[in-house]
């Protein structure tokens, strides 16, 4: 995809983003668009850039140290979330790279957090992944273990700030997107990271302050 049709394909999701809040009965406070640039290379994400959108999202590590080295360098405002699986020994480079981390999904993973924000001396903002679907093969914590990892990894003092889901692929995913925003509430979470290029207009009528869009805006990847 050329670099002039990127920069439309973004314009046009703010706009549908922007509808949509004026659409839902009862919208998040703001919703923040990151653009997942994930599988995609520098020539992508530049136009992005260029037209002043600043919030990208990743799913590997490895990738994204790779590519935004040299972008953070010249855009040092730019703000880059892991939104994809992290492993516990990946957690150092993950402290260190991204300003928040989407999948917090397990104890052992945020006790390794803990210990690498406090070494690194920076703590990302985190969100805990919920397996709204109860899927064998998706990580992510039942709805039913939430409130008690929630009350553990605040006793960690790590700084958490919300729930992220990602709906089973078959299902109409306004439930689950209820769900999330119950449990989010519930734990007095402010954030809730759900909603990608299908479906996040539905996520926002339902109080998404973040959601996750690549193949609307970069076009399909590699």
């Amino acid at each position: 995809m050329n670099p002039e049709h990127i920069a439309q394909n973004l314009g046009l999701i703010l706009a549908r983003i922007a509808a949509a809040r004026k659409g839902a009965v009862k919208p998040a406070p703001f919703t923040r668009l990151i653009a997942v640039s994930k599988m995609h290379d520098t020539a992508h994400i530049r136009p992005v850039l260029d037209a002043g959108h600043r919030l990208f999202g990743e799913s590997r590590v490895q990738e994204a140290q790779a590519k935004w080295g040299p972008l953070k360098r010249e855009f040092p405002d730019i703000e880059l979330h892991l939104i994809g699986s992290l492993q516990t020994n990946k957690a150092r480079e993950a402290v260190a790279l991204f300003d928040a981390i989407h999948s917090v999904d397990r104890p052992k993973l945020a006790h390794v957090l803990e210990s690498e924000c406090a070494r690194a001396g920076r703590s990302p903002e985190l969100f805990i992944q919920v397996n709204t679907g109860e899927e064998p093969q998706k990580a992510g914590v039942s709805p039913r273990e939430a409130s008690a990892f929630v009350a553990e990894v605040r006793a960690l003092g790590l700084k958490l700030r919300g729930l992220m889901c990602i709906p089973p692929a078959h299902e109409p995913p306004a439930p689950h997107f209820a769900l999330l925003a119950k449990l989010a509430d519930e734990a007095g979470l402010p954030c809730r990271s759900m909603g990608m290029s299908d479906d996040f207009e539905t996520a926002i009528r339902y109080g998404a302050t973040h959601v996750r869009v690549g193949t609307a805006i970069f076009g399909e990847r590699d």
